[in-house]
Parts: C-alpha cells; sequence; structure tokens
C-alpha cells in the first residue's frame, strides 16, 4: 500500500472510532449500568455519573464518611422499598451539580408510570441548634437521633443544582419529604433545588440554622415550606408552583406552614425563618382545584416570622393567615414582619383566627398595607407565565408591581430592586425540569 492509502485508511479507522465512542455523559442513562445501593455507607466514596445508582431502601451515610456525587449523576428510589438517603450527624454529601449536569433523585419507575411518594426522599442530620431539649428520632421510620446539640456553623456538605421527584411518604405525624433538614447547621450550602411531585412536603426545615436559595418547589401534595423545632435561618429567591388537582387529601395544602412545635409552646429557639424574594403561586381556583389547597403564608403556633418583598399569587384560601394569639401578637408587636409583598390570592387576603382583643383580620390589614404590601387582583401582578405548568415564567412583564416597592433589609439576605424570587433574569432555565413524568433517566 502507498503511504498516501495508507494515511488515508488510518485517518478513516480514526474518524470512524472517534465517533463511534461516547463519553460516560453522552450516554443515554437508560444504558448506564445500574448498581445498587443498600444499608450503611460508613467509608467515603463517590457516585459516578457513568452509572445509575438505585437504593435499595434506607441508606445511611454514617461514620463521619463523605458521599461525593459527581455532576449529571443519576439516583434513583427502589420501589416498593421506601428508599431514602439519610446523611446522619458528622457526615456529609457533596452533590455539587452544575447547571448543565444537574444530580437528580428520581423514581425507579419508568416513564409515564411515576408517582408521588414512589420513594422516601433526601434526608440531611447535622447538629446545629433546635429547641428540643431531648434527642428526637427522625420521622419515616429511620432510626437516627437529633436535637440537642448547638454547633451552628455545623456543615452537612452541599446540595447544589439537584432535582428530587416523586419522593415523599406521609403517615402518621411521620413523614419524610422530598427534602428533610433535621438540625443542619449553616455551614451546608443549599442551592438551586427543585422538588418535583412531593407526597408530603418539598422542603421542611427541624430547627437549625442553615441557609437555602434558588429553591423551586413544584406540584407538591402538602406543604412547599415547612419550619418547625426552632429553625432560624435565611431563604432567599424560592418558588413554589402549585398544580391544581395536587393535594394532601388529609391536610391543608399550603405554601409556607410554620409553627414552634406542634403544641404551640414557648419553647427556645422560638421558630422564626427569615424568607425574602418568594414567589408563592397557588392554584387560582383552576378547574379541578383540590379542596384542600389553602394558604400562601400560614403562621401558627406560637411562631415568628420574617416574610418580605414577597408575592403571593393565587393561593386558594387566602394570603396571609396568622393562627392563635402568640403568632398575632408576634406580628402586632413588630417581632415578625410581613413588609413589601404583593398579595394577590383568590379569596381573603389577609386572616387571623386571634382573640379580637389581640388582633383581627382588620386591624391586620390596616397594618399590612401601611407596610408597604399591596393587595391586588391576580392578573394585575403581571409575571410573564405564572400560572402554567409546562413553561411557566415567573420573570415580571414590563409594568409590574413586582418592579416596584422599597426593598426591606432581611438578615442574611442581598439588596435586591424586586419583589418575588426573579427580577431580570431568570435563575430556573436550563437545570430546572418541568416534566418529570416524560424525562428518560
Amino acid at each position: 500500500m502507498k503511504f498516501k492509502q495508507f494515511l488515508l485508511v488510518a485517518f478513516a479507522v480514526s474518524f470512524t472510532l472517534g465517533a463511534c465512542r461516547k463519553s460516560d455523559d453522552d450516554t443515554p442513562e437508560e444504558q448506564k449500568e445500574p448498581e445498587e445501593l443498600s444499608g450503611d455507607i460508613t467509608t467515603s466514596r463517590t457516585l459516578t455519573a457513568d452509572k445509575v445508582w438505585v437504593l435499595d431502601g434506607t441508606v445511611i451515610v454514617k461514620n463521619n464518611a463523605q458521599l461525593t456525587i459527581e455532576p449529571g449523576t443519576i439516583v434513583k428510589g427502589k420501589i416498593g422499598k421506601k428508599s431514602s438517603l439519610a446523611i446522619s450527624q458528622g457526615s456529609k454529601i457533596i452533590a455539587d451539580g452544575t447547571a448543565e449536569k444537574p444530580i437528580v433523585f428520581t423514581s425507579g419507575a419508568p416513564v409515564g408510570q411515576r408517582k408521588a411518594g414512589d420513594w422516601g426522599g433526601v434526608i440531611l442530620i447535622g447538629r446545629a441548634t433546635t429547641n428540643r431539649t431531648v434527642p428526637v428520632t427522625i420521622e419515616g421510620g429511620v432510626n437516627l437521633t437529633y436535637g440537642t446539640e448547638k454547633i451552628d456553623n455545623d456543615n452537612s456538605g452541599i446540595l447544589r443544582y439537584v432535582r428530587i421527584e416523586y419522593a415523599g411518604i406521609g403517615t402518621n405525624d411521620s413523614e419524610i419529604n422530598s427534602l428533610t433538614l433535621y438540625a443542619v447547621g449553616s455551614g451546608t450550602v443549599l442551592d438551586h433545588i427543585q422538588t418535583s411531585y412531593a407526597n408530603d412536603d418539598a422542603f421542611e426545615f427541624f430547627g437549625g440554622t442553615v441557609n437555602a436559595t434558588h429553591l423551586v418547589a413544584y406540584a407538591t401534595a402538602d406543604d412547599d415550606f415547612d419550619f418547625d423545632f426552632g429553625y432560624n435561618g435565611t431563604v432567599q429567591y424560592a418558588v413554589a408552583l402549585r398544580e391544581p388537582k395536587t393535594a394532601d387529601p388529609a391536610d391543608d395544602a399550603n405554601g409556607v406552614e410554620c409553627d414552634n412545635d406542634k403544641d404551640g409552646t414557648d419553647a427556645t429557639p422560638i421558630t422564626h425563618p427569615k424568607l425574602s424574594n418568594i414567589t408563592i403561586i397557588g392554584p387560582n381556583n383552576a378547574a379541578g382545584t383540590h379542596e384542600r389547597h389553602a394558604y400562601g403564608n400560614r403562621w401558627r403556633r406560637g411562631t415568628k416570622f420574617t416574610f418580605n418583598n414577597s408575592i403571593i399569587l393565587g393561593s386558594q384560601k387566602g394570603g396571609l393567615n396568622i393562627e392563635g394569639d402568640k403568632s398575632a401578637n408576634f406580628y402586632k408587636n413588630g417581632d415578625s414582619q410581613f413588609k413589601n409583598n404583593i398579595v394577590a390570592s383568590f379569596t381573603a387576603p389577609f386572616l387571623t383566627n386571634a382573640t379580637a382583643t389581640v388582633l383581627t383580620a382588620t386591624e391586620m390589614q390596616t397594618k399590612s398595607l401601611a407596610e408597604g404590601n399591596v393587595s391586588i387582583a391576580a392578573n394585575a401582578v403581571n409575571l410573564t407565565s405564572a400560572f402554567s405548568l409546562s413553561s411557566p415564567n415567573f420573570l415580571p412583564a414590563t409594568g409590574s408591581p413586582a418592579l416596584q416597592g422599597t426593598f426591606v433589609a432581611v438578615p442574611g439576605a442581598a439588596s435586591v430592586t424586586y419583589r418575588g424570587a426573579f427580577g431580570t433574569s431568570n435563575w430556573a432555565s436550563g437545570w430546572v425540569n418541568w416534566d418529570p413524568q416524560n424525562k428518560v433517566y
């Protein structure tokens, strides 16, 4: 063979082999090798993106081990096993995805057969402060405890650019939520996390001091953001989009629900989430709206709260709802804040069941409107496409009141020039999935 012909043949063979070879990131998920995880992880390990990892029952990372999950990795919960992933005290998860390669925790069921509650969810257990005085066993049948340590800068790792789909087990006040956070400390990073079709709550914080940004709760059955047991941290840039036909048949479904504890005691520290730039999108009485869709904000059982610079839109039974004299007094006396918000609920914007000597609904409305809040019709909020379930766009359109108002400072939150979770850039673009039922994993 002549030298020139040899070069042509060699080039052709090389090009053919190169064209056929795929990197791990290019391999369709259904063709990746599955590997099961079960029991305890007691030494540090990495879940690589070249496999689909399957949780077989409850998998617990313990003994101060670190579980690292590569960007683009898929982790599935095995059907019928109440599978979940728990990170125990002292251990860490490093699930640091990217917008181009998010890490996905999802159902083990195939396309078209996935449903809320197919598996348990992701659980982080830290050592930050709660208002419990004795160790508490976490919910959902996982035999781990938390509650009495006071290491407020505790670090449980990183969840960044992560999706959690079809998770949640809710039975008899012992639930696993899509993402459950027990006494998680401020050293932990929670950023760019989406939950979809949570069977119970999307995000629940049991005490702790962790801060979170860029959260998305989509089609949650119960509460989108739930706070208890002395949680004191900041959440900024978070959006909840309710699916009208989806709700927990046994409980009210709220954008935010918050208690000091389930008995409304005076245990300290008092639960006090600091929330800024939140967008809560309710069903707005769309066709087929489930009867248990309830409030945009539900503050009750002796909690304090800060909810500023935000939007409550289309909530079915009311916008701001304060229950009980303790919570009402905190609001009336200024220990709690509700300022610079847009309230455009389907029904009453301001509700309270406190005694008349503490706070009436009329007094509540007068105070609220005097503190920079506006109460308007849903169509006047003028977000680009807020109620779309297939391709929502929460950016304010030109002239939207979301681009007005005066920012009210919130501890730990950045100052911005808009109300709600979005200004002029769409931080949900590229990594969020609004159709997880048809995504091939």
